[in-house]
């Protein structure tokens, strides 16, 4: 297999890097997202890593949702929060 190189970055003193745009654009990240470090042989592979965890997932199928508020309940949330937020201090 032929390798190519798309892409150089730098290390700062600090170990850091950064990312290339094209990179960036062809592997979906924005800030904030996560990319994991996989060793292939003697080559350490960099992807993206997936958004949602098998966890995350079966805790959004499964988790115990709360029961829905009702209206009134709702109305007195909302008075509670606008008397704490202008009590006076």
């Amino acid at each position: 297999m032929i390798s190519m190189i798309i892409a150089k970055s730098k290390i700062t003193a600090q170990g850091q890097i950064s990312v290339p745009s094209e990179i960036r654009k062809k592997l979906g990240l924005a800030p904030g997202s996560v990319v994991e470090w996989e060793e292939d042989g003697d080559n350490i592979v960099v992807k993206r890593s997936v958004k949602y965890s098998s966890e995350d997932i079966h805790n959004a199928l499964f988790a115990k949702k709360p029961r829905p508020k009702t209206l009134a309940e709702l109305k007195e949330a909302v008075a509670e929060d606008v008397r704490r937020r202008h009590a006076k201090r």
